[in-house]
């Protein structure tokens, strides 16, 4: 882990909530000048920490009703065939996730797709895409209770 400070910890606070903060509010908000904040945000970017700037989207309001937490269970777990997993999961933009598990489920996948059609085009490219998977199985999400992007970070 990065080495970091109270006032980064901060400044990466009022980045997740609102990234398009200008850098004077935010120099504001954590006692810094411009330039030293600054520099502490491109210090940041620069060991990764923060890994990009995007806008986030409500899937509701562009149509994306459908949330699935899809199950996958396999019995290859070569190098070469979690490559073309990647691969495949990679060229799929309904999925939003994947995360590679333990217990007994190898893979769980969020699908964002706008209705039933939409999954199972999703589900029978998957199949289709990716040899030997013994087990796919779905949970659609009924409601949403919580969704955020931000982490809580350590001090």
């Amino acid at each position: 882990m990065a080495k970091m400070d109270a006032l980064d910890r901060q400044i990466l606070a009022l980045l997740q909530d609102d990234a398009s903060l200008p850098i004077q509010k935010i120099a504001n908000q954590v006692g810094l000048s411009v330039n030293p904040c600054w520099r502490r945000i491109r210090r940041m970017e620069a060991g990764g920490i923060i890994k990009r700037r995007v806008a986030l989207v409500d899937p509701e309001k562009v149509g994306l009703t459908l949330t699935i937490f899809v199950r996958v269970k396999t019995r290859e777990h070569s190098a070469a065939w979690a490559a073309q997993l990647t691969e495949v999961i990679a060229s799929m933009d309904e999925i939003s996730e994947c995360h590679r598990i333990g217990g007994d489920v190898d893979y769980l996948l969020k699908v964002t797709v706008p209705d039933i059609a939409g999954y199972d085009r999703i589900y029978k490219e998957l199949i289709a895409r990716v040899p030997n998977l013994t087990d796919v199985s779905a949970l659609f999400s009924m409601e949403r209770l919580k969704s955020s992007t931000r982490l809580s970070i350590p001090a």
